[in-house]
């Protein structure tokens, strides 16, 4: 079993809050997590049909039969539920309930409705580099992690990419899609997904993609949204501040896992992407959600966002702190450059103060032109 990272800063939230809810994509290993972590809960899986049966017509006797620390799965599917745990968290007891559940839009609406300050709340993302790398199943292939991506199955189990993320899509597709929208045409949203994934790390264009997949700029946003509370892609914003200067105001598209996107665009062997087109997107897109899942296991929120400017002069990430910016350069490169921080150099001015980084395939560089070049290996201890 691979321990995971959240962990550190989930056993403290349990003796602060009468209730976790944890939520991730399908598989990132929600449920292992909180089978594993002790304390005498019960589990109950909603997605069992005799469960949900029972939650559904008779909420306060299935409550009262789960006994004094439980643990309730996707239960996003019996929205009843929230309104009978409020008397329960009320009871003055800390860590009593966790909740976990795929659907993030579903979940953070019951428990806005009827469950607020009483529910610390977690994301859980497939595992991370380091979390590899400290069982060591990390891969120094930067092609291998692209191509594999980060969710347990494949490293628990040894199933290769090609035969987990058809049939992940499918499951995706048979569960969470029909929960949250009724779409008939299966074949054009999966079409769909293959085009977002051709636009990885892209400005998102709604007119374009909704042109190439023969719908409507509304459907387009219906259907990012969708995938975004499924956790499947995000969006990176650009940054918003006060800079004396013009700059875009469109996102920026990643999934949450490469491996998915490499299955998405066929391909088939991590071979081929020593000379994929956008390779230098999938890099990028690993060094972000990296740098999220470093994030959202210390329990906080993702504060990335991009810098561009209207002639399309750009920072590819930037972190905002008090007294400073972090400028985040992301290339693919193993060759040290002065290129690299050009954009940089560019764009710091218009801040008072900046820490400046290159995350890159070369070796470690302490300091080369007033930045400090990282190995996309050491992400996790440079930030």
């Amino acid at each position: 079993m691979i321990n995971r990272a959240i962990e550190t800063i989930l056993h403290p939230l349990l003796q602060k809050f009468p209730a976790i809810n944890i939520t991730g994509p399908r598989q990132s290993g929600k449920t292992t997590l909180a089978k594993n972590m002790g304390g005498g809960y019960n589990y109950f899986s909603l997605e069992n049909p005799d469960t949900r049966l029972f939650a559904q017509t008779d909420p306060r006797g299935f409550l009262r039969s789960a006994g004094e620390k439980f643990i309730l799965d996707e239960v996003q599917y019996v929205p009843a539920l929230f309104s009978y745990l409020q008397e329960i968290l009320d009871s003055g007891t800390n860590g009593k309930v966790i909740l976990l559940g795929s659907q993030s839009f579903l979940m953070n609406q019951h428990i806005s409705q009827s469950l607020a300050g009483r529910v610390a709340s977690l994301k859980l993302l497939p595992l991370s580099y380091l979390e590899l790398k400290t069982v060591g199943l990390n891969s120094q292939n930067i092609n291998n992690v692209l191509f594999y991506g980060g969710y347990p199955r494949l490293f628990n189990e040894k199933i290769e990419p090609a035969y987990f993320f058809p049939n992940y899509i499918e499951t995706y597709l048979q569960r969470d899609v029909r929960l949250l929208r009724n779409i008939e045409n299966q074949t054009t949203f999966i079409r769909f997904i293959k085009l977002c994934a051709g636009r990885v790390g892209n400005i998102l264009d709604l007119s374009s993609l909704a042109r190439d997949a023969g719908v409507s700029v509304n459907t387009v946003k219906s259907w990012l949204s969708l995938l975004e509370a499924s956790y499947i892609l995000y969006f990176v914003q650009p940054y918003s501040g006060n800079v004396n200067r013009r700059m875009i105001k469109s996102p920026k598209l990643y999934f949450y896992d490469t491996g998915l996107v490499c299955s998405l665009l066929n391909i088939e062997h991590e071979k081929q992407l020593d000379t994929f087109y956008l390779r230098g997107n999938l890099f990028e897109n690993f060094v972000f959600s990296e740098l999220i899942k470093s994030r959202f296991n210390l329990g906080l929120p993702a504060n990335f966002h991009f810098l561009r400017d209207s002639k399309g002069t750009e920072v590819d990430c930037v972190q905002e702190f008090a007294e400073t910016m972090r400028f985040i350069e992301i290339k693919s490169s193993e060759t040290l450059s002065a290129e690299h921080i050009k954009n940089i150099n560019s764009l710091k001015s218009l801040f008072k103060k900046t820490e400046d980084f290159v995350i890159y395939s070369g070796q470690e560089v302490a300091d080369f032109h007033k930045a400090k070049f990282i190995n996309w290996q050491n992400i996790a201890d440079a930030f």
